[in-house]
């Protein structure tokens, strides 16, 4: 089978869209990946036997909608013209397309006309990812604009893919039907995310942050929060990791609190690397707010921490307390620095509570592993594509 994914990422990092496409691969399908890269040549480079085309570059600085949604449109019209070009050449069967935003489906238009089935996969419900990002009102008529084509999209796909049950019953409740939408969580993939031996040898406590620099994550809190202690625990350190349209803020929070010498801001990381380091770290850190759509959003990086042997905080966030309890996670209340602060103390002082911790999730997480849910993914790509075969 030929399958194409599209996606608005770098693909490189996007854990969710490389885990589907080397599943694949792995069975013996053929997988075409266009996204986003480090340049827009569209030139061909092969990544764990996936096909990748970077067709388009992005910046780390969406903060004016404008610009925001100029970019995705230049993104769309490219990856319209490279898929149909790439497919009338050798058609695909299936084509996975991944949002932000809904209506890239449309870049698939002249593919479907031909006979390809296409998933679309709602990786952010994007009406409420609109009004956080940009502090629009709901009752707007950007959202009720954005919800419109959300439905169009849904409509115009053959399945859709959902990343929580949350968002799924919202979905269901304004824009697909029910046998139309399927959940697949981000799944830790076992191959990247195992136990592995430490080998640190310091006498430092770390914390740590994989993800995205935006207003919503809440990393703000976690760096104030870090300051209440730091006194108290002078041999920690707290590492994070990524970018985005908040660096800057995040970074002049941290001068002006004088903790340039135990805040450490890291660049992105392939999953690889970043299981690897995750696995060095004393304790993850997930300090999302409980605001609009971050309430919902559900952290990859928690089953992560999970998944390589490292104890959880994380804020006491609506999607949050529906998948995760206090016997594998520490919450905290969200937005709260203060209580954040007093959980990272519980968690650095309590050896026997972090290890408590990290053997219950490690039980709770062997459910929730790629390998044993890809089959899910699996029989929907076959059933589009009139196949039983996994």
């Amino acid at each position: 089978m030929r399958v194409c994914m599209l996606t608005y990422s770098h693909y490189e990092t996007d854990a969710r869209v490389r885990r589907y496409a080397e599943t694949l691969v792995k069975r013996g399908d053929q997988v075409d990946v266009i996204a986003l890269g480090t340049d827009s040549s569209g030139d061909h480079i092969m990544l764990r036997g996936v096909n990748f085309y970077s067709i388009q570059t992005r910046k780390p600085d969406e903060r004016e909608r404008w610009s925001y949604f100029i970019r995705i449109l230049k993104f769309l019209f490219k990856s319209a013209i490279f898929l149909t070009n790439r497919h009338l050449k050798r058609p695909y069967q299936v084509i996975h397309i991944h949002n932000l935003p809904d209506f890239l489906v449309f870049a698939s238009v002249f593919p479907k006309l031909l006979g390809a089935k296409i998933i679309l996969d709602i990786h952010d419900i994007l009406p409420e990812c609109y009004s956080t990002k940009f502090n629009a009102d709901r009752t707007g008529f950007a959202f009720r604009l954005l919800t419109l084509i959300e439905k169009v999209s849904m409509v115009f796909s053959n399945h859709v893919i959902v990343s929580n049950h949350i968002w799924q019953k919202t979905l269901v409740s304004r824009s697909v039907k029910e046998k139309k939408c399927t959940v697949i969580l981000n799944y830790p993939d076992e191959s990247i995310f195992y136990k592995r031996p430490r080998n640190r040898k310091d006498d430092k406590f770390i914390m740590i942050y994989p993800g995205s620099f935006i207003w919503h994550q809440g990393i703000d809190i976690a760096i104030k929060a870090f300051s209440i202690i730091k006194d108290q625990v002078p041999a920690s350190e707290f590492h994070i990791y990524g970018n985005g349209p908040a660096q800057g803020m995040l970074e002049t929070l941290v001068f002006d609190l004088g903790l340039q010498n135990r805040i450490i801001f890291r660049k992105v990381v392939p999953p690889n690397e970043l299981a690897d380091i995750t696995a060095e770290a004393d304790l993850g850190i997930e300090p999302k707010r409980n605001y609009g759509f971050a309430n919902e959003a559900l952290s990859t990086k928690i089953m992560e921490f999970m998944a390589v042997g490292v104890p959880v905080i994380a804020s006491d966030t609506k999607v949050h307390r529906y998948y995760f309890n206090e016997s594998v996670i520490k919450f905290f209340r969200a937005g709260d620095e203060n209580d954040l602060a007093e959980s990272m103390l519980l968690m650095i002082r309590d050896t026997d509570l972090r290890k408590r911790l990290v053997s219950n999730a490690w039980k709770f997480v062997e459910g929730y592993m790629w390998m044993n849910n890809k089959d899910k993914y699996l029989k929907l790509v076959d059933s589009l594509n009139g196949s039983t075969r996994i």
